[in-house]
């Protein structure tokens, strides 16, 4: 008995963890999520990367300031996360629509 409380205990943990990561790195329904082959440390730069990848995706696009953009109309906050991947760091960016 206690070894099945104990497995349905790890199971739990590990979709907790599963779910948590989908959320961290912007799996949501309406997200737009953006791996840039470039690391980019200045802010004005990777601005101007996400607006051209966007476009390449057939977007329009409008920066409006403040970690704000207007994508097809829409307005999304941007976010963006560095994470380890293999050993080297991933900067993904994360556009999250506003409500």
């Amino acid at each position: 008995m206690g070894s099945i409380i104990t497995g349905v205990v790890v199971i739990a943990i590990l979709l907790g963890a599963f779910f948590l990561f989908n959320w961290l790195m912007g799996y949501k329904k309406d997200h737009i999520v953006i791996d840039l082959d470039e690391r980019y440390i200045d802010y004005n730069k990777y601005v101007k990367a996400i607006q051209r990848e966007l476009e390449s995706r057939g977007m329009d696009v409008k920066y409006e300031g403040n970690y704000r953009f207007v994508i097809d109309g829409k307005r999304y906050l941007f976010i963006e996360r560095n994470v380890s991947m293999g050993g080297v760091p991933l900067q993904r960016t994360i556009l999250k629509p506003e409500k």
